[in-house]
């Protein structure tokens, strides 16, 4: 019996592909023992016993950025965190550490490492954390959701996504989708999304560009997002939702998408062929042009900054891309060109050699 080790948290883009991970070890072998390290604070605090997983949480430590009381006390506490994490290790007979990034990847890292326990990493955006990047100096494998992420060792296995979008068939559940949203199946559907908090620039553009778009015989479906601030227009074809509980439905009905460029967002859409404009949050540390340059180098999506997406642009832009139908169908294709359905698996592949290579190391040493 084997006892995985899961870290990782805070952000839905550490969160879901753990979650992925977790449930296709535990479909493949029951048995199995598959733990989740993360904070009290973190999403994972939700999520991971919503899904039916043991959480284990440690303080969350983060790294002092300035020179203040918090970063004098941030040694002993940190070596509390390793600490804690090698009790796990040793207490539940841990035999592999997968990490996710996030605050409690980094003592997890450094535990699993003493203990003399494998690290695989997983790492999600195009632009890697600091966790991941410190984790792969010791890791045995390293997958990443995109090519050319300037992570050590890294090996392209894209990103662990949910089996709801693995096996999503569109084109079977449209007529379905489009009832659920009130949308005519026969015509084109763009999506516009900003997550599940709403993008301001995306929400206020697309509201005033209501008519420009339906004009051009697309229907919209709006996801306005919690903190949305809009109010739906009252234009034909034009559906507005706070949120969409039926986010395989939502994918379903779009032929074109306009979306943030998160990395979960972007793999989605990939892996789905479906053609999206990406307007990347203007705040951070910029991952999420990087996260784009695979889709959009394949000629799969179009980027524009966040301050360039306004009406203007949408009439001069992408107006006439909605009314190409063979060039959004390019489109498509070259998103799907990039896209990977099977990161999951690849994911637990790297996770099953580095489990080989400890066993035939503990052979060999025998």
């Amino acid at each position: 019996m084997t006892t995985y080790l899961l870290a990782g948290g805070g952000t839905a883009g550490h969160v879901n592909p753990l979650l992925a991970v977790a449930d296709r070890l535990r479909e493949r072998d029951p048995e199995a023992v598959v733990l989740v390290l993360g904070t009290a604070e973190g999403l994972e605090s939700r999520l991971v016993p919503a899904r039916g997983y043991e959480l284990l949480t440690i303080a969350k430590v983060p790294f002092p950025r300035r020179p203040n009381r918090a970063a004098l006390s941030f040694p002993s506490r940190f070596r509390r965190s390793i600490d804690d994490v090698r009790r796990i290790i040793d207490e539940r007979t841990v035999d592999v550490v997968v990490g996710f990034g996030g605050y409690v990847s980094t003592p997890a890292y450094l535990a699993a490492r003493r203990a003399g326990v494998p690290i695989v990493i997983h790492e999600a955006n195009a632009k890697p954390g600091l966790a991941n990047r410190l984790g792969s100096k010791w890791a045995a494998k390293v997958g990443a959701a995109f090519s050319g992420t300037p992570i050590r060792n890294a090996e392209l296995v894209g990103m662990p996504l949910r089996r709801e979008i693995e096996t999503l068939d569109r084109a079977a559940l449209r007529a379905e989708a489009a009832r659920f949203f009130g949308l005519d199946a026969d015509r084109p559907v763009l999506l516009a999304t900003g997550g599940s908090l709403g993008a301001r620039r995306i929400n206020r553009t697309m509201v005033e560009s209501a008519s420009a778009v339906t004009g051009a015989g697309w229907q919209v479906l709006h996801i306005a997002g919690g903190n949305a601030e809009v109010s739906a227009p009252d234009v034909d074809g034009y559906r507005m939702v706070e949120y969409a509980d039926r986010m395989d439905l939502a994918l379903s009905v779009a032929d074109a998408a306009i979306s943030r460029a998160g990395a979960a967002t972007v793999s989605e859409l990939a892996a789905l062929g479906i053609p999206a404009i990406y307007v990347p949050y203007p705040v951070g540390n910029g991952e999420q042009r990087f996260n784009a340059a695979d889709v959009v180098g394949a000629g799969g999506g179009i980027l524009v900054d966040d301050a360039d997406f306004l009406p203007g642009w949408v009439e001069r832009e992408l107006v006439p891309l909605l009314g190409d139908p063979a060039r959004v169908e390019r489109m498509a294709a070259a998103a799907a060109s990039v896209g990977r359905r099977d990161g999951t698996d690849r994911m637990i592949a790297l996770v099953d050699a580095a489990l080989g290579d400890a066993a035939d190391d503990t052979a060999h040493s025998a």
